[in-house]
């Protein structure tokens, strides 16, 4: 289900078939990970906003028929209680996720001077223990680095930031020797 831009260019790919053909090349995610992400992304279109307003003239509407009794205010404020209660835990879990891999990109950027990993451009679906395990072999090399008296004058080699199968794999022994065997913070 392509579209084309004109007639003698490619055929333009459907935001369906880019979608299908990134999921198919990622890491599985958690089950949670994933519903987290999919409620967030739909919670915050338009049409999730006209549902809920559509859904809360229906009950004011219904009132007079009801005679704006306890048992109608009470369903109303059940409800929205309830979706508040799940929502603030799914946009929550997404938003961390977001930020933790936002500060490894950019701790990525200042390591690297000479350009970033390429792996580490979707780190907000990796699962939270790779996401701290990254932070902590960070904060490593950011200790050694305040150990070793640098001021931010020179680059960072690009052989003392953390590599890719370090953080999969959970071997940090290598980047603690690399960053001076520095304690965690």
């Amino acid at each position: 289900m392509s579209q084309r831009t004109d007639a003698g260019a490619e055929p333009r790919p459907s935001l369906q078939d880019l979608r299908r053909r990134v999921d198919a090349g990622r890491a599985p995610r958690p089950f949670f990970t994933r519903i987290s992400q999919a409620v967030a992304r739909h919670a915050g279109r338009p049409a999730a906003f006209l549902g809920a307003a559509a859904v809360v003239l229906l009950w004011a509407a219904s009132g007079p028929v009801f005679g704006f009794g306890d048992t109608w205010q009470l369903v109303i404020n059940t409800s929205t209680g309830i979706v508040t209660f799940l929502m603030v835990f799914l946009i929550q879990n997404s938003q961390n996720r977001d930020t933790a891999a936002l500060q490894i990109k950019l701790d990525e950027l200042i390591a690297r001077l000479d350009g970033p990993r390429e792996v580490l451009l979707d780190l907000e679906d990796l699962d939270e223990e790779t996401l701290e395990r990254l932070r902590l072999q960070y904060a490593l090399l950011a200790d050694a680095a305040r150990a070793a008296g640098d001021a931010g004058t020179r680059p960072v080699p690009a052989a003392a930031a953390p590599q890719a199968g370090e953080a999969q794999a959970g071997g940090s022994g290598a980047t603690a020797k690399a960053a001076g065997g520095a304690p965690a913070r």
